[in-house]
């Protein structure tokens, strides 16, 4: 995990904006980490292509430098390049490739021992298109169902550990050349070295996967986040989460805050897990209408969560009565005592829907609730 804090550093840099088609939050915190590396990214309409929203989150490591580098310019090198009118999954993975050349250029970040995960998602004309280099995740919620929109590239996954030998490299403690935990990112360029491979064809690559989806009207809510949020909840677990907050009219900002609060470690004793850099960023889909619109969806979600739940203990619970009744009949036919009650049987954890999180005072409201700024902040 790295050095840490004798305290987490739990302060939070929230932000939001929304226009007819998104209401969009984000939040990052440093937790136990020493340094904050993490970037992200939320633009609900490109200045090169207005109409066309941009979302990303970046995880640095061995310095924030690339990830601040991508955060600011990944989506220029997208729309730069000559497929972006006709063929934006293509776009997307040279664009990749595209800000890794030239970062590798730049003096400043050539020598540094420094990357960073980058997963992006574009929305143009009902399309949508996630583009993945790393273990950062996007998992989208489309009729109260999860819907998982990029893979993480770990170095054991098959077709990883065979890139990386071919080009040289080799996995020790599932870490590539026994230190770097993930298979594809941005920087790491001490790992790019093999001059007879192709960029996508290095130890370690910026080449992503790309995801593409149309956006219906059953799209929900996407949420984005760096591995400090994966590596302690399943996709399932933050889409309920998520999803029963929502119900409860939290506004996306405050939701991103109350899922890193869930996943911070107690201590730094966990073996890194709950002690990583947060940051999230949930984008809500409006389709021209009211968030409120989206909370009462929501709330039927959940609904219906809560009653498979319930049926399912209940089938749960039953399907041990009759078991209990013939045992004690029999031993009652034989002459035997009564048998000790059971105990009521735990809750399955398929049926168990997922932790709800208090409200925080401020919860349902935000001061500058109606602002419309179509770009954040940048780390």
């Amino acid at each position: 995990m790295g050095q840490t804090l004798s305290e987490p550093e739990t302060s939070k840099e929230s932000a939001f904006c929304q226009n007819d088609y998104y209401k969009v939050g984000s939040s990052c915190m440093q937790g136990w980490r020493i340094h904050m590396e993490d970037s992200h990214t939320h633009i609900l309409s490109l200045p090169d292509d207005p109409g066309t929203a941009f979302f990303a989150v970046y995880d640095g490591h061995g310095g924030a430098n690339v990830a601040q580098y991508a955060g600011k310019h990944l989506h220029k090198f997208v729309t730069k390049r000559p497929e972006y009118g006709d063929d934006l999954k293509r776009a997307l993975q040279r664009g990749f490739l595209d800000i890794d050349e030239a970062m590798l250029n730049d003096e400043s970040l050539k020598e540094q021992m420094a990357g960073s995960t980058a997963v992006a998602v574009m929305v143009k004309n009902d399309r949508l298109y996630c583009a993945n280099a790393g273990d950062s995740r996007a998992i989208a919620c489309i009729n109260g169902k999860l819907d998982v929109l990029s893979f993480d590239h770990k170095p054991n996954n098959a077709s990883e550990l065979e890139r990386i030998k071919r080009a040289g490299g080799y996995v020790e403690y599932n870490r590539v050349n026994g230190y770097l935990a993930l298979s594809r990112a941005l920087g790491d360029f001490s790992l790019k070295r093999n001059g007879d491979k192709l960029p996508e064809e290095q130890v370690v690559t910026a080449y992503p996967d790309v995801e593409e989806r149309a956006v219906s009207e059953g799209f929900e809510f996407m949420v984005i986040a760096c591995d400090g949020i994966w590596d302690v909840l399943p996709s399932q677990s933050v889409m309920e989460f998520v999803l029963t907050e929502i119900a409860q009219g939290i506004y996306p900002q405050n939701i991103c805050e109350n899922l890193m609060t869930r996943c911070l470690a107690p201590d730094c004793q966990m073996g890194g897990i709950g002690g990583d850099n947060m940051t999230v960023i949930i984008v809500c889909f409006l389709h021209g209408r009211p968030y409120e619109d989206l909370v009462t969806r929501c709330k039927e979600h959940v609904a219906e969560m809560n009653k498979k739940a319930s049926e399912m203990f209940i089938d749960h619970e039953s399907s041990f009565v009759p078991e209990q009744s013939s045992s004690k009949a029999s031993l009652e036919e034989n002459g035997g005592s009564d048998l000790t009650p059971l105990s009521s049987p735990e809750q399955s954890p398929k049926a168990s829907p997922s932790e709800k999180t208090k409200q925080s005072a401020d919860g349902q409201s935000s001061p500058d609730e109606d602002d419309t700024s179509e770009e954040l902040d940048l780390k």
